[in-house]
Formats: structure tokens, sequence, C-alpha cells
């Protein structure tokens, strides 16, 4: 028999409303209203239904969830990636998902050494999103070559630069993108070393 756990129910509902901001954050920047995202969708739900998912109230399913995201045209995986992120939830497991460009962006002379690295890495991504995904070891490799003392420091620089929603899916690169992949991280961290 299971018991109760307080922390998981508050675990529950911070995931909830992170998936829902997340929905509604590619569906707003998308300009997509929730009538019209339902009316993309193969499944007849009410657009209260929606708004109950977007603030949190209800919870979606894995269905429901994975036929929202391609009316959008996002990866499921990228969406929930990105709320838990944002959750701060598991990061272990799912990495970061880290917007390159707006590391460039910043100014500040603490990210000098990571914006070198991001604008090689901009330079070399496949599907010209700007986006990359970071495993927690390509994150602690990263920190100790940018001198960090330890890769929680870089996790919580790098979580600041979350991309504003996930990525629109470009079925033309992803083949591209996948035999890409086996590049590691390592080498693009050195390379960024050469210039």
């Amino acid at each position: 028999m299971r018991t109760h756990c307080p922390d998981r129910d508050a675990v529950e509902g911070v995931v909830t409303r992170a998936l829902g901001e997340e929905i509604r954050r590619v569906r707003d920047a998308a300009g997509i209203t929730r009538a019209k995202l339902i009316e993309d969708m193969d499944s007849d739900i009410h657009v209260q239904t929606l708004a109950t998912y977007e603030q949190g109230i209800r919870q979606c399913t894995v269905i429901r969830f994975v036929e929202i995201c391609t009316a959008l045209g996002v990866a499921a995986p990228d969406v929930l990636g990105l709320a838990l992120q944002r959750a701060k939830i598991d990061l272990q497991t799912i990495g970061l998902q880290v917007d390159l460009r707006a590391i460039i962006a910043d100014n500040r002379p603490a990210t000098g050494t990571i914006r070198k690295w991001a604008r090689k890495r901009l330079a070399a991504d496949p599907n010209g999103s700007g986006v990359v995904h970071l495993t927690i070891s390509a994150i602690q490799e990263l920190a100790v070559l940018f001198d960090y003392t330890n890769y929680e420091q870089l996790v919580d620089e790098l979580i600041k630069f979350a991309p504003q929603r996930a990525p629109q899916i470009n079925h033309s690169v992803m083949l591209h993108h996948d035999a890409l992949a086996t590049c590691t991280c390592e080498a693009l961290a050195l390379e960024s070393f050469q210039t």
C-alpha cells in the first residue's frame, strides 16, 4: 500500500503549473488563440479545459499533452524539459536547454568565457534554433574548462538563459541534427579556446 506523501503533492502541483505555463508560453509566442489551437487538434476539448491546463489547475494527460504540442509544432520532450527546467526539477536527469543568442547578448564580464563558447557553438548549430541541450555531464566538463569552482555554479548561470519557448520542429534538419548529436560538448568547448 502506498502512503500519502505531502511533498509529492507539492511537486505535482509545481509540475502541473510549470507545464501549463510552458504550453501557454509556446501558444502565445506562436500567436495562436486557444480556440485556434483546439481547432488544430484531433480531440474535441473545450476552450476552458485548455485554459485550466495552462493555468495549472488541471493535469494534462500525456496523450493530450503530446497532441497539444503537435498542434503547436513543437516537440513534447522539449516543452516538458523546459517546464521542468524552469521549475528546477530533475535537472540531473533532463539537463538544460540553453539559448545561445541570449548568452551572446549578455554583456556582463562574468559571462565572457561562456559567451565565447556560445558564439562558436551557435556557428555550429545544425538547425539554426540557437538552442542547445546540455547534459549534466557536459555541464560538469564545461565547468572545469570555464574555471568554475563546481558545476552547480555553472548550472545556476546557464539556467538564466533558458529559451523563451520550445523551438519549432524543423523536419528538414532532424536527420542532420541526429547525425551531429554524436559531437561531444567537450570538443566544442575546446574549439572555443583555440581562437
